[in-house]
């Protein structure tokens, strides 16, 4: 679960540490205090997208890290060990964003990619958002969210791999029956291209080697006149250097014996006659290698020639020849497979039926989990004050099926506009959309094995007794999870196992945000405003501890 939060210079908050526990808790204040700050300072260290605005005005960066306990989360501790990350029973999770964009992000402390923090983020945080009944109305959110619950994402993932390689067949298949003359040519005019190279037996490697073997061959004789008139001048010639500085050493060293401050002048000069005596022999190995074979260098230019003309007519750089015959090859095996159009069609068959008996698995698994999901829900509404409607996971049946199987997915509801259970758009208010969407939200939490869920703003067009409700049901949830509530309804906050005020306040010209916990008659003050308004009376605060003691 997540039991530390810190926060520097992220959008009007200066400095902000704050630890976690379990059960539920509350998150209020004024509207634009910064409740839903914290949300989005958590979902950066979770892989959200970095934006520059998240910088706090006049600072250089903003940095935000969550410390999570990973104890008894066996799956976490096996990600952070396949990804070569340090793991222990504490995780930490860091996102730094500069005044540019730029962000870097940090799991326990090395250095990671913001796709590892998303995908180590889906084992830790769930947060629901508070348009999340608004994405409702989306096919494609349907379905997820039906998949999910009945832990079928990786079943989803094989069907729709299991489409795109049909399917794909298919298009060879089509085009091979479209096309096999054109395609015969083509394979034709591979096959000699490729015997043509493949004669020449040439690499990318062999031809900077033949580059340095013509270089030599063809300046040999520059070179062993040159060789030989630098060893004269050290070593053979009439007053060489060598013999020059070894008469030098001599006599310096019989001065030395006179004078030893000469000694250090003396050593200096034995370096180098040292040195001068192995350059002496490197170039006399040098000269003996000289190659001045005519015969090798015709060979060589020979050898140059013929992968210049191909790589000239093939209009490539001749060290690009070797990358060309390798897409040739795999062209022509491309083009091969497709010439066989019985084989083609066999495999095309063998990948349908992959297809479907996927497919036919997954619609098995969702009719189920629609079924239980249709109840749970339904049940769940009716304590939401929707007592007269009941939800549905409609599976409608696809001819030609799709990426997704053999079904669409369509959340529908029954007996509130209408008798007969039509699609959620075109049915459900505003607020019953709202209380449709919290029902969806706890049924599936319960059944998620991520230990920590966030509700931000859920509860938007609930109040009264429904509000009560809602209250009791995240109360509910806090027993089995950690979950956090941004809520504007006293009802829900007055059930919290804990409650902090956020607040805001003037600093030098800047807007800065605060978090504070709340006990005792301070979290009575709080509920009183929730209820009551600017002006609290006597009877709000009544009011509020009567909500306080009841939960």
């Amino acid at each position: 679960m997540l039991v530390h939060l810190a926060v520097r210079d992220f959008v009007i908050v200066d400095r902000l540490e704050l630890d976690f526990s379990q059960g539920f808790g509350a998150l209020t204040g004024e509207t634009g205090a910064g409740k839903s700050i914290l949300i989005d300072a958590l979902a950066l260290t979770l892989g959200e997208r970095a934006d520059p605005g998240v910088v706090r005005s006049g600072k250089e960066k903003a940095e935000v890290s969550a410390t999570f306990d990973v104890a008894a989360q066996e799956e976490v501790r096996a990600w952070l060990a396949a990804q070569d990350l340090e793991s222990g029973d504490e995780l930490i999770l860091r996102r730094v964003v500069d005044a540019g964009g730029r962000s870097r992000a940090y799991i326990n402390g090395s250095p990671c990619t913001v796709q590892q923090l998303r995908e180590v983020g889906e084992f830790l945080v769930d947060i629901h958002g508070q348009h999340a009944h608004q994405s409702l109305l989306r096919a494609d959110a349907q379905r997820a969210l039906l998949d999910a619950h009945g832990g079928l994402l990786d079943l989803g993932r094989q069907v729709s791999q299991a489409w795109k390689e049909w399917r794909q067949l298919q298009g060879l298949l089509e085009a091979a029956r479209a096309g096999s003359e054109a395609s015969s040519r083509e394979r034709e005019m591979l096959l000699w291209q490729i015997q043509e190279l493949e004669q020449l037996g040439f690499t990318a490697r062999e031809w900077g080697e033949l580059e340095v073997e013509q270089r030599l061959l063809a300046h040999g004789a520059g070179l062993m006149e040159g060789a030989q008139y630098v060893l004269a001048a050290l070593a053979d010639g009439e007053g060489a250097c060598e013999s020059l500085v070894a008469g030098v050493v001599d006599r310096l060293q019989d001065m030395a014996q006179l004078d030893p401050e000469l000694n250090e002048t003396a050593a200096l000069l034995q370096s180098v006659q040292a040195e001068l005596s192995e350059a002496v022999t490197a170039l006399r190995r040098y000269s003996d290698r000289v190659d001045l074979d005519p015969a090798r260098l015709a060979e060589v230019e020979q050898r140059m020639e013929a992968v210049l003309g191909l790589a000239r007519k093939h209009r490539v750089a001749p060290e690009d020849l070797p990358v060309l015959l390798e897409e040739w090859r795999e062209r022509l095996e491309k083009l091969q497979a497709v010439a066989d159009v019985d084989a083609l069609e066999a495999r095309s068959g063998v990948a349908r039926e992959n297809f479907l008996s996927l497919a036919r698995r997954l619609s098995a698994g969702r009719r189920q989990v629609a079924a239980s999901l249709s109840r749970a829900v339904s049940e769940q509404m009716r304590d939401l004050a929707l007592g007269s409607g009941h939800f549905e996971a409609g599976l409608l049946d696809l001819e030609e099926g799709s990426a997704h199987g053999l079904e669409s997915v369509e959340f529908r509801v029954g007996g509130l506009a209408a008798s007969d259970a039509r699609p959620l758009a075109k049915v459900a208010s505003g607020g019953e959309l709202s209380r449709i969407s919290l029902a969806l939200q706890v049924v599936t939490s319960r059944n998620a094995s991520v230990p920590t869920l966030i509700f931000d703003e859920v509860d938007v067009g609930i109040g009264g007794g429904v509000a009560e409700i809602v209250g009791r049901l995240l109360h509910q949830l806090g027993r089995e999870r950690q979950v956090l509530c941004v809520t504007h309804l006293p009802q829900v906050a007055a059930r919290a196992d804990w409650h902090w005020q956020v607040s805001k306040s003037s600093r030098d010209g800047q807007v800065i945000s605060r978090i504070e916990p709340l006990e005792g008659e301070r979290r009575v003050e709080e509920v009183a405003r929730m209820l009551g308004g600017v002006e609290i009376t006597p009877t709000t605060r009544s009011h509020a501890r009567e909500l306080l003691l009841g939960a």
